[in-house]
C-alpha cells in the first residue's frame, strides 16, 4: 500500500447512503433496529440494576446514539480529529458499561466501533480504533479463546469488506455523475451544431437569393436613372420577382432538408440551371444518396457560385460537373469570363469564406480562383 492509501478517507459518496438500494436502505433500518431493542430489552431485563442505575444504563444507550450519529456526520464531512474524539468515549462508555453489569450492551458496542472505524476511517486511523475496540471485546469476553480469536478477526475483516463495498459503491456513484454529465454535454453540444446548421442553411438561403434580387433592382435603379426604356426596365424588375419566388422555393427547400427530405441532389443541380442563361451539368460516376450534410454543401455552394457569376461576369457561359469518386464527390463550376458587372463590386466577400467554412467543417476542401477562361470554383467532400 502507498502512504496515500493510509490516509486516504472513503469517498463521501461511498459514506453517504447515495446509491444505496432502497430494499438495503430497509434492511440496515431493520437490523439496526432489532439491536437496539435487543440492547434496551438486555437493559431492563437486568434484576441487578434498580432505580437510578437503571436509568444511568438508559442514558448510556440515549448517549451511545448520539455520539454515533456525530460519528457519521464527521467521517462523512472527513474530519479525523473529531471523528475519533467522538469514538473514544463510545469506547470509554463501553468499559464503564462492562463494570456496572451491562454486559451484552458493552459487548455489541465495542464490535461496532470496530466494524465503523475499519469502514469510514482512514487506514491509518482504523487500524489502531479497531484494535482497541477489539481487544476490550476479547478482554472481557468469556468464550474460548479460539472461538474469540476467530469472532475479533471475522469483525476486523466484516469492516474492512463493508469499506470495500462502500468504496465500489462511492466509484459506481461517481462514473454516473460523470456519465450523466458526458451525456448533458454532448447533448448540448448537439444541439449548439444542430443550431449552428441551421443558422448556416438560413444564411445561405437568404445570401443567395437576396443578392440576386439585388442585382436586377440595383440594375432597375441604374436604368432609371440612365432613362433606359419601359420594357428593359420591367424586364429587371421581372426577374427580381422571379429572384423572390426562387428564394421562397429554397427556403422552403431549406426546410425540407431540415427535415431530412430531400430531392435527389441531380435534379436540384437541372432546376438550378434553369434560372440561369448559357448553364449546363454534367453528371458523372455511380450515382447514390449522400448524407444530409454532404448534400447540403453541394447545393449551396452551387447557389453561391452561380450568384457570384451573376455579380461579377454576367452573361458568362457556365459548366457545372458534379463527379461521384469512391469515398469523395466533387463539384466543378467554372465560367467563360466576361466583363465584371454592374454590381461586380458589391457585397463584403463572405460568400467564398462561408463556402470554405462549410467544406472544412466536413473534412472536405475548396477552392477557387481564376481559371484558363473564367472563375472556377471546386469542392471535394469526404461521403
Amino acid at each position: 500500500m502507498t502512504d496515500g492509501m493510509w490516509m486516504r478517507w472513503p469517498s463521501r459518496e461511498a459514506l453517504s447512503r447515495a446509491g444505496v438500494h432502497k430494499a438495503r436502505r430497509v434492511l440496515t433500518r431493520v437490523v439496526r433496529a432489532v439491536a437496539l431493542a435487543a440492547i434496551v430489552a438486555t437493559t431492563l431485563m437486568n434484576t441487578e440494576l434498580r432505580g437510578w442505575a437503571l436509568a444511568g444504563g438508559m442514558a448510556g444507550i440515549a448517549a451511545c446514539g448520539i455520539l454515533a450519529w456525530g460519528f457519521w456526520r464527521t467521517t462523512l464531512e472527513h474530519r479525523l480529529l473529531p471523528s475519533l474524539g467522538l469514538l473514544a468515549p463510545l469506547l470509554v462508555i463501553a468499559v464503564v458499561g462492562q463494570g456496572v453489569g451491562f454486559r451484552v450492551p458493552a459487548l455489541v458496542l465495542w464490535c461496532a466501533c470496530a466494524v465503523s472505524a475499519m469502514e469510514r476511517l482512514p487506514l491509518a486511523a482504523a487500524l489502531p480504533a479497531t484494535a482497541v475496540a477489539l481487544g476490550g471485546y476479547a478482554v472481557v469476553n468469556d468464550d474460548a479463546w479460539p472461538t474469540t480469536v476467530a469472532t475479533t478477526v471475522g469483525l476486523a475483516l466484516a469492516g474492512y469488506v463493508l469499506r470495500l463495498d462502500a468504496e465500489a459503491r462511492g466509484s459506481a456513484q461517481r462514473l454516473l455523475t460523470q456519465e450523466r454529465a458526458a451525456r448533458a454535454a454532448e447533448a448540448e453540444s448537439a444541439a449548439l451544431a444542430e443550431r449552428s446548421r441551421i443558422a448556416r442553411e438560413i444564411h445561405d438561403v437568404l445570401a443567395h437569393s437576396l443578392s440576386a434580387q439585388l442585382v436586377h433592382l440595383e440594375a432597375a435603379r441604374l436604368l432609371i436613372e440612365r432613362g433606359a426604356d419601359r420594357e428593359t426596365i420591367l424586364g429587371r424588375v421581372v426577374a427580381a420577382r422571379g429572384m423572390a419566388r426562387e428564394g421562397l422555393a429554397e427556403t422552403r427547400q431549406a426546410l425540407s432538408a431540415l427535415r431530412g427530405e430531400m430531392s435527389p441532389l441531380e435534379d436540384f443541380l437541372s432546376a438550378l440551371v434553369t434560372t440561369a442563361d448559357r448553364a449546363d451539368v454534367t453528371v458523372t460516376g455511380e450515382r447514390r444518396a449522400l448524407p444530409a450534410e454532404a448534400s447540403q454543401a453541394v447545393r449551396r455552394v452551387a447557389q453561391e457560385a452561380l450568384t457570384n457569376v451573376r455579380k461579377h461576369a454576367p452573361g458568362a457561359k457556365i459548366r457545372i460537373s458534379l463527379d461521384y469518386g469512391g469515398h469523395e464527390v466533387t463539384l466543378d463550376v467554372r465560367d467563360s469570363g466576361g466583363e465584371p458587372g454592374e454590381l461586380g463590386g458589391s457585397g463584403a466577400g463572405y460568400g467564398l469564406l462561408g463556402m470554405r467554412e462549410r467544406a472544412e467543417l466536413l473534412g472536405g476542401s475548396l477552392d477557387a480562383g481564376p481559371g484558363e477562361e473564367g472563375f472556377v470554383v471546386t469542392l471535394k467532400v469526404p461521403v
